[in-house]
């Protein structure tokens, strides 16, 4: 029987699915494992070989387990609701709702075909009412809680109403925004309306107005990792800082909580210092400064309140709300045109960009509290409304981007701190003595630190604290592909939980975005409006139901709640979390966020919701550019052959992507676009129809070939189905996981997957002999079962360490080895089909069964462990050389004794022979390297 791929995988698929092989139950009688992959967004152009990657790594560590005997939740769905989906909706005219689920179901075929034991029967879609359901039941729970400071957990919010209506908020000690102080007297005065804006301050999800990334052309606000140099990352559109109001969510709250939590993870380090700096946790001081001539005061937080007394300026954000009130008549203009330049820049790219020196001064002058002079109050891009206070005091001497700042303005830098006696101390570095600081000259910068604080807190002008760089998440989109708020307003705007969920999203023909910023739920007036009521038009950023959907996947067809506690007892978290390191910081924040606060309470019984998380690197393909002449000649576009560009110094080009398929030897420095290749590129973009190639004397345009994302951008998309239908399943599988190591990213190429077709079909010829089964009941020798354990133990260390690249290699050495020995003992072979099974599922169920054995491998298989006694050497061979020279190989006991090994060297007639009767002068023997006789 010849090994045929595509007849044995259509085989087992069909088995699979008719006998729910991967069904998992709640089984608290035996050990859990939770394998998650991150879920995908079901785009339109499906999966491209790159997708795959980490769903065959984590396949095949569920597989492992559940090979040893545990209970292995492995599940799937999709990532649904966003504004990919509604931007394809808009550009094709197909409804997103029909859209996203024609395209999960191309997902579903195409996942199903690379063979992955994924329990479909708990599979969850964001966007279906009966999932969204409990993402707005769980929002509803943010909104009616508040975080509780002197108990560091989340409260409900009538705790808090009834502590305002006894004391007021003078004693409260909780996360919010609330500015002001009042009495019980004043807060049961208070309108239902000034009630709900004082608790919209501490609510955890609460509606603020604040200044966000709106994107004129997508018609919504963008999160800060959904910009990118100043445009939208999806369609590259202009964003700017407007202020708007929108709900957010408090997880500012949980910043330290989130950050210790961090020491009970198993994540890499790189990804821990990304979420630690995303978190920014700073000690230091928060200060106020008063205006010259003004009631305003500027607060302000810096970590090193030593250095005051080298203030000689302010920098406020260009968006500070003091900006307009303090500014002079005779700067006004010069800020506005300031204001507008700042607003066309993303907070990356402002915060990334060291080199240039802008700013405006209001005409105002703030006071230094410490020295009573006043110091210019001036507005730059480089400070952010949206980190600390929006607002910072410049010390030059101690910051490297005042101190650039000042000499470009001709700013005052005030010397504070002496640090002379550190031979390489650098500007900001926290030694050296103070000079030139009052009180603090001649402290050591710690003890100074210490006491600046301590006379802030005695001057009353501030306090010690702990800041975060950490803010609040935007939680509106001004869309209509998403979750809708379940809240609603009466005539004065006080906001109401909507008690009837799910709140389901309705039915709009025309649902693409508003110029002037509404949402497009407001164009279905009959919905809005109910009852004297005005339900939220806006809806719920994506992340929104990817902050919680692993806990679904516990209990997802649940009609009663989000999830039953037995479920979440039994399953309690994620074991192995696998994804991409895209989503290091926002969804892993966000998610361990709101898991937080679910347990808070008393919903979920862990702190963390996954034990370990693996990033896998991005498979890389093959980009193709041709240049092109920026300028038209004759008003026609000119591409040029690579290697002809020397003929057009002085011109400058541009490079265009090109469809891969159209290059001959695409990804070779000799890669080229011939007469054919020409005529495809023409018709595939009609837009360069009329355009001109100059070619180099062979005919050619040569294209410039880098390695880059796989991408719809670059055209560089290859399917794996293609793949799958050339090569099969387990081939594709075990290439993937071949090309290196799992975090790594490498390129995608096949010129090596030949090779493990020819592995997979020798290892299949280990059980047949010229078309017929040929396994041997016979005993295996020591040597055999060597070579088998050998396997075992490496494979076992590898997988536990997603080591999956060098599991490959094990299993194509210890195939070549059992060959040389012509092995096809049962005792040897069988276990060595459970041992791969986990990356070649199909050809192993093959040979399970005809090895005799009813059912599936990986529901009755046992994971083989390596039994120590069979790698313990009973001989070994030492090459035997007279004077230094091998003239034998002999063969000893492994205990051999130093004595019995020299005796039975000399008794070896060819070791006699070269001794010749001469004297031997010793003997030397190397345990278990060599014999060397002197004479």
């Amino acid at each position: 029987m010849d090994y045929e791929s595509s007849e044995i995988e259509a085989k087992w698929k069909q088995y699979w699915a008719e006998h729910e092989v991967y069904k998992t139950s709640n089984d608290t009688s035996k050990p859990k494992y939770y394998v998650l992959d991150m879920f995908p967004y079901p785009s339109g152009a499906g999966l491209h070989v790159g997708h795959p990657l980490g769903y065959i790594a984590s396949d095949i560590f569920a597989r492992y387990k559940r090979l040893q005997g545990y209970n292995v939740l492995h599940p799937m769905g999709y990532d649904a609701f966003g504004l990919p989906a509604e931007q394809y909706a808009i550009q094709t005219g197909v409804h997103p709702a029909v859209s996203t689920n024609q395209n999960i179901s191309f997902y579903r075929k195409q996942l199903d075909n690379l063979g992955f034991s994924f329990d479909w029967s708990r599979s969850v879609n964001t966007s279906d009412p009966k999932y969204y359901k409990w993402t707005q039941h769980i929002f509803l729970k943010l909104f009616a809680h508040y975080y509780n400071n002197e108990i560091d957990k989340a409260e409900p919010i009538e705790n808090l109403v009834e502590l305002f209506e006894k004391e007021g908020n003078k004693n409260v000690q909780a996360a919010s925004s609330q500015e002001t102080i009042f009495s019980a007297d004043e807060w049961n005065g208070y309108s239902p309306k000034e009630q709900d804006d004082v608790l919209m301050n501490y609510r955890l999800a609460y509606r603020k107005v604040g200044f966000v990334n709106w994107c004129e052309e997508l018609g919504t606000v963008l999160a800060n990792d959904e910009v990118k140099d100043g445009v939208s990352e999806r369609g590259g559109y202009p964003v700017v800082k407007k202020p708007m109001r929108q709900w957010a969510l408090r997880i500012t709250a949980y910043a330290e909580r989130l950050l210790n939590g961090l020491e009970q993870v198993e994540f890499s380090e790189a990804l821990k210092t990304q979420q630690r700096n995303w978190i920014g946790r700073s000690e230091g001081a928060q200060l106020f400064f008063d205006v010259h001539n003004s009631n305003e005061k500027i607060e302000v937080f810096t970590t090193r309140p030593d250095t005051i007394f080298g203030a000689t300026f302010m920098v406020l954000a260009p968006e500070h709300d003091l900006v307009k009130e303090i500014t002079t008549e005779a700067q006004r203009q010069e800020i506005e045109d300031y204001q507008a330049y700042a607003n066309s820049r993303s907070e990356r790219d402002r915060m990334a960009d060291v080199k240039s020196i802008t700013g405006a001064f209001t005409g105002a002058y703030a006071v230094n509290p410490f020295t009573g002079t006043r110091i210019p109050i001036w507005i730059a891009d480089y400070v952010l409304i949206g980190y600390g206070t929006g607002a910072i005091m410049a010390v030059p001497s101690g910051d490297e981007r005042d101190e650039r700042f000042a000499k470009h303005f001709g700013l005052e830098i005030v010397q504070v701190v002496d640090q002379s006696a550190y031979e390489g101390a650098a500007i900001g570095d926290k030694v050296g003595t103070m000079i030139n600081s009052g009180f603090l000259n001649g402290f050591p910068v710690t003890e100074a630190i210490t006491k600046a604080i301590e006379e802030i807190n005695a001057k009353n002008i501030g306090e010690g604290k702990i800041n975060y760089r950490l803010r609040d998440a935007n939680f509106s989109r001004q869309r209509y592909w998403g979750e809708p708020f379940p809240v609603k307003y009466d005539k004065d705007g006080v906001a109401y939980a909507e008690t009837n969920l799910p709140l389901e999203l309705p039915t709009l023909d025309n649902f693409k975005p508003t110029k002037e910023g509404k949402a497009p739920l407001a164009r279905a007036e009959e919905w809005v409006h109910q009852d004297g009521m005005t339900r939220e038009i806006d809806t719920m950023p994506g992340f929104a139901g990817s902050s919680w959907y692993f806990l679904r996947y516990m209990d997802p067809n649940n009609d009663e709640a989000p999830f039953s506690a037995e479920a979440v007892n039994y399953w309690k978290e994620v074991d192995l979390y696998v994804g991409g390191a895209e989503h290091a910081v926002g969804h892993l924040m966000y998610s361990r966020f709101w898991h937080k606060f679910m347990f808070d309470l008393g919903m979920v019984p862990t702190r963390e919701p996954y034990k370990k998380l693996v990033n896998q690197g991005m498979l890389q393909g093959v980009i193709e550019f041709l240049y092109m002449l920026k300028e038209k000649q004759d008003g026609q576009s000119v591409f040029v052959s690579a290697d002809q560009l020397s003929e057009y110094d002085g011109q400058e080009f541009a490079q265009i992507p090109v469809h891969i398929d159209f290059v001959t030897d695409y990804g070779k420095p000799e890669s080229y676009l011939n007469e054919e290749g020409r005529k495809q590129f023409k018709a595939w973009r009609p837009d360069y129809a009329g355009a001109v190639f100059v070619t180099n004397a062979k005919g050619q345009v040569v294209t410039h070939s880098e390695i880059g994302k796989i991408s719809k951008r670059y055209f560089n998309v290859v399917n794996p189905d293609d793949v799958v239908a050339q090569y099969g399943t387990d081939c594709f599988r075990m290439y993937e996981m071949f090309l290196g190591p799992l975090e790594d990213s490498k390129p995608w190429d096949t010129k090596g997957i030949t090779g493990v077709s020819k592995f997979l079909r020798k290892f299949w010829n280990l059980f047949y002999k010229d078309g017929q089964w040929a396994i041997s009941e016979e005993k295996a020798t020591p040597d055999e079962l060597k070579i088998l354990h050998t396997a075992i133990k490496k494979v076992n260390q590898d997988i536990a360490n997603f080591s999956f690249n060098t599991c490959i290699a094990h299993f194509m050495v210890v195939t070549n080895d059992l060959k040389k020995v012509n092995c096809n003992k049962r005792e040897v072979l069988e276990p060595l089909v459970v041992l791969m099974a986990p990356f070649a599922p199909f050809i192993t169920e093959e040979l399970w069964q005809q090895l005799g054995h009813e059912g599936s491998i990986h529901a009755n298989g046992k994971y083989p462990e390596h039994n120590p006694a069979y790698l313990v050497q009973s001989t070994i061979t030492y090459p035997v050389c007279v004077n230094g020279k091998k003239r034998a190989t002999v063969t000893f006991a492994a205990d051999a004794t130093k004595d019995a090994i020299e005796q039975e060297a000399l008794a070896v007639d060819e070791v006699q022979k070269w001794i010749d009767g001469k004297p031997i002068r010793k003997i030397i023997v190397v345990p278990k390297r060599m014999v060397n006789i002197v004479i």
